[in-house]
């Protein structure tokens, strides 16, 4: 017992000083005046949310954790011992719990059962320990073949991309956005993975190895064979996010919806800052002819902004950059068929430290640094400004 209650009173002591919260209860509190966009919310599996937590008692029998089916004894008891912390699932196979009083993400009380993706995490945070159960499989990757990312701005564009690559009529003008401008766009032109990828806790994220120098060991971490089109795509999005800034810009991968939200609070402020995504009516709307509303566009900012761009990778990352110089609009758009869109556009004001062969210099035929150059948000990418 002597050495049973020391660790029962760390469990304690950690949940009253460590935050561990589910994604959209960290962002409520981080951002409390700041609505949480659909792209990312789709991002949450049903087991990040508070309904989905599991209440967990520590008295002298141990911690119990009750799974809220209602049934006595149907509980997971976790037993506090010498080595650790043993969950016992009632299935013979017991689960190791780490107890740290490090700190940062990595400090504090933290359950592992299995790959990343596919685990069930227990987080010791100020409001209580919460249970998250990963839905089990694997994204269904498509093959495509990486070509670059349009909106990452040092890059040229292919042979082919200002034909094949849906996103390229994206780009346009900033003097052509007035009510009536006709426009062919596809605001889901995502292409990799197909199915739902979701966002990793931070504490997870922060423990899957992330980076060139650790590629063999991500692959065999997500079961991904060396030379495959999937692995080829996953390298393309480590290189994206270890190349060299553009024109100065400060940017940032986010492996985690925390992660994201911390790096744009750094960059904007909290006080004032708006999270916005495009908005179509329809699921997987084909390409067709929008033409801009008779309500007309609507600045939202016209200072600096960070957008933050959704990457192809097993789980949900983005590019995120710090974008000066740069304007935010709302832009209702009506389909040819009918179809309603809420488009957010973000206009770069100086584009003269861009790949003079960029995709969007390629579309519009203008040259770097002599018009300001606009693209459309797709639906999985989001941009923050301050207001």
């Amino acid at each position: 017992m002597a050495t049973r209650l020391p660790l029962i009173c760390l469990l304690v002591s950690v949940t009253a000083v460590a935050a561990d919260l589910s994604p959209d209860r960290y962002w409520n509190t981080a951002l409390p005046n700041t609505p949480i966009p659909n792209s990312l919310r789709h991002l949450f599996t049903p087991d990040f949310t508070d309904e989905k937590s599991t209440n967990v008692q520590v008295g002298k029998g141990g911690v119990n954790v009750n799974a809220g089916k209602g049934k006595p004894g149907g509980g997971t008891a976790v037993n506090v011992g010498k080595g650790g912390v043993h969950v016992d699932t009632g299935k013979g196979k017991g689960t190791h719990v780490s107890v740290s009083g490090g700190k940062g993400p990595g400090g504090g009380v933290g359950v592992h059962t299995g790959k990343p993706g596919k685990r069930t995490d227990v987080g010791v945070g100020k409001g209580g320990v919460i249970v998250h159960t990963r839905h089990k499989g694997k994204p269904v990757y498509v093959g495509v073949k990486p070509g670059p990312n349009p909106f990452v701005y040092n890059y040229a564009a292919s042979k082919t991309q200002l034909h094949d690559d849906p996103k390229a009529a994206l780009f346009f003008l900033e003097k052509d956005m007035v009510p009536g401008k006709e426009m062919n766009l596809r605001f889901n032109a995502e292409d990799g993975y197909h199915g739902k990828t979701s966002f990793l806790p931070r504490g997870e994220a922060e423990t899957v190895p992330f980076g060139s120098e650790k590629f063999s060991e991500i692959l065999k971490t997500f079961s991904v064979k060396p030379g495959s089109g999937e692995a080829e795509m996953m390298k393309k999005t480590i290189e994206e996010c270890e190349a060299k800034r553009v024109g100065g810009e400060e940017k940032y991968c986010a492996t985690s919806l925390e992660s994201m939200v911390d790096f744009s609070v750094s960059k904007l402020g909290k006080d004032h800052v708006r999270a916005v995504s495009t908005e179509v009516a329809q699921k997987n709307a084909p390409m067709q002819k929008y033409k801009i509303a008779g309500a007309g566009v609507k600045k939202l900012s016209d200072d600096k902004s960070v957008v933050c761009h959704r990457q192809k990778y097993p789980f949900a990352v983005f590019y995120c950059h710090k974008a000066m110089m740069t304007s935010v609009y709302a832009v209702p758009l009506e389909g040819e068929n009918g179809l309603r869109a809420k488009a957010v556009a973000v206009c770069h004001k100086n584009t003269s430290a861009w790949n003079p062969n960029h995709l969007a210099f390629k579309v519009l035929k203008v040259k770097p640094g002599t018009v300001p150059v606009c693209h459309f948000l797709p639906e999985t990418h989001v941009v923050w400004f301050s207001y």
